[in-house]
């Protein structure tokens, strides 16, 4: 990934943040047809390896987890907030006009070995900690017990659990860093008054100008 250093992850922590409130992400392998991926929700777990592992699971008839292998890189490209910025937010617009419009945006590019986990105890774990991640917030939280034993166990026969063990981590944090203060108040007050995504984007522009 092209990362100029003033677009650089703020540290470890903000990655690891990224990583762990991610939602789905591509996973991206070669195989012996070329290059494949699919859209997974991924657990983070810091605790796996030197660097983590991202855990999720593919469907037994996608043949993408037949190719793990330790000879063969996989690649995850997690996403962040991102959103369009208008040169009209811009305060130098008023001042000079040289300006044009941009894409603000936080990706992490995660690098591992993909590891196949054809087992329903590990996968069933696994399963049961998406569950808690994407249910735990919510007032009346479905867990995996709340259905029949023989239905789970039929859905866990049709899927095989994938852990990305993490070698390295390539991470941007395009957030108008390169902008005078005057344009990136202009941008976070623009982005703040459009959609849920503009205004996270907003606050993930203020959060990085306070780590910074």
């Amino acid at each position: 990934m092209y990362i100029p250093q003033h677009f650089a992850a703020p540290g470890p922590a903000a990655v690891a943040e990224l990583l762990d409130r991610s939602g789905a992400s591509d996973l991206v392998t070669m195989t012996p047809r070329g290059m494949v991926a699919t859209l997974v929700p991924f657990v983070f777990d810091p605790s796996a390896g030197e660097h983590g592992a991202l855990l999720g699971h593919l469907a037994r008839n996608n043949e993408q987890w037949r190719h793990a292998s330790d000879d063969a890189e996989a690649l995850v490209i997690v996403r962040g907030p991102d959103a369009y910025v208008t040169p009209s937010w811009y305060a130098t617009k008023r001042e000079h006009g040289r300006v044009v419009p941009t894409w603000n945006y936080v990706t992490a590019h995660v690098y591992g070995r993909l590891v196949a986990h054809d087992d329903p105890a590990w996968t069933e774990s696994l399963v049961r900690r998406l569950t808690e991640k994407h249910e735990s917030a919510r007032p009346a939280p479905w867990t995996v017990d709340d259905a029949p034993e023989a239905h789970i166990r039929g859905q866990l026969r049709a899927i095989v659990g994938i852990e990305v063990v993490i070698t390295r981590v390539e991470a941007k944090w395009k957030l108008s860093q390169n902008r005078s203060p005057e344009d990136i108040e202009g941008v976070v007050t623009g982005l703040l008054t459009g959609t849920e995504t503009d205004r996270t984007t907003a606050e993930a522009m203020r959060g990085t100008s306070r780590r910074r």
